[in-house]
């Protein structure tokens, strides 16, 4: 199999340097067909690395292929074959939807008119109104509405749906799970509701303070994960090393273990209930948080 069909996105190393804030050698791979998740905390790297992908911003170390093709060589090439969604909208808004039309099809060599109109109807989106008129999710729905009408291969987004109700959410991720139908169709999403990307998402990324911490399938890294629940004698009898963070309560405690499989086999007289992407996040970024003599263990907000 070659690259262009095993992965979608290729980042190796990448490295960006800022006064206060490094992007440090994040490496991931997006595979063709699928979705990935990507997700942190403000501030943790997403967008860095989304922009970098996108060629807004100059890596300092690493090296990004996307459908296979070197970013540094070909950007032109690859910047026809994907599109971007961000959290605002990038169009004038003195701009209608018609207007809109002839300037992406002078844009894109593959635009296609016609799908774009399709979109507009499906999404109930006029096309003399000026987008300034739109609502948010009007404005959202335009966006997706230009992005998949090019035929684009990679769909990347930036916290697109934040800020959205769960009705248009919802009418957005079925519109995901339809698009990646085409298997050289694929989908990176940076999102900070991950109950959306449980639902979607094939692959998770995880980031914090710049560096990767989890990579993979999002139903393995939610199998292996779990949380056991007990009280602060019990807790005292657990090894360190069996768990990534710890939960200290006014009633006990509760751990985050990276291989359920072994802590119930250690631990099995404790309740050790499965976890959520929203709470290993917690766990992993809160650790850092910590007010005891571990690092590993956090006091919880009373």
């Amino acid at each position: 199999m070659n690259t262009i069909e095993s992965n979608a996105i290729e980042i190796d190393g990448l490295t960006k340097r800022y006064d206060g804030f490094t992007l440090d050698h994040v490496s991931f791979n997006v595979p063709s067909g699928s979705i990935m998740g990507f997700i942190g905390q403000n501030g943790a790297g997403k967008t860095t690395t989304i922009n970098s992908i996108l060629g807004i911003i100059k890596k300092d170390e690493g090296s990004i292929k996307v459908l296979g093709l070197d970013l540094e060589k070909q950007e032109t090439e690859i910047k026809n074959q994907i599109a971007a969604v961000f959290d605002e909208l990038p169009f004038a808004e003195d701009l209608n939807a018609r207007q809109l039309d002839k300037i992406l099809r002078g844009v894109f060599p593959t635009w296609d008119g016609a799908l774009f109109q399709s979109y507009l109807d499906r999404f109930q989106l006029p096309s003399k109104k000026k987008f300034s008129q739109f609502s948010k999710g009007m404005k959202m729905k335009l966006q997706i509405a230009s992005a998949l009408s090019h035929h684009a291969k990679l769909l990347i987004m930036d916290e697109a749906t934040t800020g959205l109700d769960p009705v248009v959410r919802n009418e957005f991720l079925d519109l995901f799970l339809e698009f990646i139908q085409e298997e050289n169709h694929s989908i990176l999403m940076s999102s900070h509701i991950t109950s959306d990307l449980e639902k979607v998402a094939d692959y998770v990324t995880f980031i914090d303070r710049g560096k990767i911490l989890i990579t993979g399938m999002k139903d393995e890294i939610l199998d292996n994960h779990g949380v056991i629940k007990c009280s602060k004698a019990d807790f005292g009898q657990i090894d360190p090393k069996d768990y990534v963070a710890a939960r200290l309560t006014d009633f006990g405690a509760e751990v985050m273990v990276s291989d359920r499989q072994l802590a119930a086999k250690n631990y099995g007289g404790l309740v050790l209930d499965k976890t959520t992407l929203e709470e290993i996040m917690l766990f992993y970024v809160s650790a850092g948080r910590s007010v005891t003599d571990s690092p590993k263990v956090f006091q919880a907000i009373s």
